[in-house]
């Protein structure tokens, strides 16, 4: 697994992607945060990055996908991916690797992020006048939502072995389970409470409250680790 991810975050440093990816989120949310007057934190006269936590996953819908989709469909057009299973490595093995790379090279685009927590708390007045706490929780909660969206991507990336096709699928299949059950909430009747609790923007929202509870993480590492098995599934299911 380790050779995987190492091989796999170099071929991100190595080329172009790593660099677009980090280098269009900055400038994305620093627009968002900074400059349009619809969000921006200057016009909205509260010290806080609301800003960032509800844009940032709408952006990762994108930028995610655009990471993960040759992850496994340009091995499988240029043939290598039968070379690489061949080798002393589980199917788990290549998949985590994989995984793992994926979102290292997220959370590297979001540590520079910080500079704009640091900025709006020198913003606050006083100085300081921010909930830290919940700033931290949003992080958290933007970390594991990274998570599962690099687990989909991963997963559309092995059921093609068309870059393209594998990126429609993921923005598509991210943007529906992000969004899809808080819209059907809304004409769930009685039982929407529950059918919201079951999508991820109500747990993202809980950790956003700066309270971290076990049962969100839970919740978010156990979908990526079901979309995880489901890929793993896919590759293991390859015809020889």
């Amino acid at each position: 697994m380790i050779q995987v991810f190492v091989k796999e975050f170099n071929s991100f440093l190595n080329s172009l992607i790593a660099y677009i990816v980090i280098g269009s989120f900055l400038t994305g949310i620093g627009l968002l945060m900074w400059v349009f007057p619809e969000t921006s934190v200057l016009d909205y006269g509260f010290a806080d990055l609301d800003t960032l936590f509800s844009m940032a996953p709408y952006v990762f819908i994108f930028l995610i996908p655009a990471i993960t989709m040759k992850s496994f469909a340009e091995e499988k057009k240029m043939g290598t991916l039968e070379l690489l299973l061949t080798k002393p490595l589980s199917d788990w093995n290549v998949v985590l690797g994989k995984f793992l790379a994926t979102c290292a090279l997220v959370l590297l685009a979001l540590l520079p992020t910080f500079i704009y927590y640091y900025s709006v708390y020198l913003l606050g007045n006083p100085v300081g006048n921010v909930d830290s706490a919940g700033v931290m929780g949003s992080y958290l909660g933007l970390a594991l939502l990274a998570m599962v969206f690099c687990a989909v991507g991963l997963f559309a990336s092995s059921l093609t072995s068309n870059q393209i096709v594998s990126f429609i699928l993921a923005a598509f299949l991210c943007f529906i389970i992000y969004t899809g059950l808080e819209s059907v909430s809304s004409f769930g009747g009685n039982a929407a409470l529950l059918i919201k609790q079951v999508g991820i923007i109500y747990h993202y929202e809980s950790l956003s409250k700066g309270l971290i509870d076990s049962r969100d993480v839970i919740y978010f590492l156990s979908v990526a680790g079901f979309i995880l098995l489901t890929t793993k599934v896919v590759i293991s299911s390859r015809q020889w």
